[in-house]
């Protein structure tokens, strides 16, 4: 069984890593090769352009986790569209028909839902330009499957954190972090859960449904999420105020539904995850 990584970064990387582990040939494909370690093959492309290399015959899953150059509109299409669109023409120019396509999109495509509950049912209204071509991009990916024998599958990440991903902390370390003085809640996912899922729903024995949402147990107001942070380094409490636009919109996602598949999660809540951030645990893949 062979798996193709379309995009290898870090989170690609460590998805990567696991499928190897689990005894599969994995390929990986991004511009710097070079800095794969040596249990992914790594080859040279640029999925923002045509004429990608030729992909292994066997190929019975293929991985699409790109990211943007920049957070502009540009980048954003040229990563995840132009991006998508350049390994399915792939697929069909080597005539390779793999068992499942795994699109990792972001819950970003729900936008704001003024602190209300979202799921896998519930209607995208992404309020930004990254929400908008994410959604397109699902879109794209289900056109082109459809009638095919190939299952798409999307996994819409929460705001993903581990390893050398230190946003928050740093915030809380600077003095820079304010506790919103209006609810706000987030929903985010350790690095090494997103990549298990990843691994999850590209071998599980069911068939996948069309979409997942990939985020951790416990939705948390962003106030509650930086007190705990403060408390675990010895700080005061961040100040109360007025903390400007929320990120990823104020909403909470349920993670039922990839539970329900038999999924489980090694950081259920931020509080395990971060303890483990917190204390050097694990690596950010270049």
């Amino acid at each position: 069984m062979t798996i193709l990584l379309a995009g290898c970064g870090d989170l690609g990387t460590e998805a990567g890593l696991r499928f190897a582990a689990a005894g599969h040939r994995v390929v990986g494909w991004r511009r710097t090769p070079a800095k794969l370690p040596p249990e992914i093959e790594g080859v040279a492309a640029d999925l923002r352009s045509p004429g990608l290399p030729q992909v292994p015959a066997d190929t019975t899953a293929v991985v699409v986790a790109v990211a943007a150059d920049s957070p502009t509109e540009t980048a954003y299409r040229s990563a995840y569209l132009d991006g998508l669109a350049h390994v399915l023409d792939a697929f069909e120019r080597d005539g390779v028909t793999p068992r499942r396509v795994l699109f990792v999109s972001s819950t970003a495509v729900y936008g704001d839902a003024d602190g209300g509950w979202v799921d896998e049912g519930t209607t995208p209204a992404p309020g930004r330009f990254s929400g908008r071509v994410l959604l397109e991009a699902e879109g794209l990916l289900a056109d082109r499957l459809h009638g095919t024998s190939s299952t798409a599958v999307v996994v819409r990440l929460g705001g993903i954190y581990g390893p050398a991903r230190t946003r928050l902390i740093d915030q809380v370390r600077t003095g820079s972090a304010v506790i919103p003085d209006v609810s706000h809640y987030t929903n985010r996912i350790h690095r090494d859960d997103a990549a298990a899922a990843i691994v999850w729903l590209c071998t599980m024995e069911d068939v996948p449904s069309p979409v997942y949402v990939g985020v951790d147990d416990e939705p948390a107001e962003l106030g509650e999420v930086l007190r705990f942070l403060a408390a675990e380094l010895g700080l005061g409490e961040p100040p109360i105020g007025d903390a400007g636009e929320a990120r990823g919109g104020n909403k909470r996602c349920s993670n039922a539904l990839l539970r329900g598949t038999g999924f489980t999660f090694r950081y259920p809540t931020f509080r395990e995850g971060y303890r483990e951030v917190l204390a050097g645990v694990g690596l950010r893949h270049p």
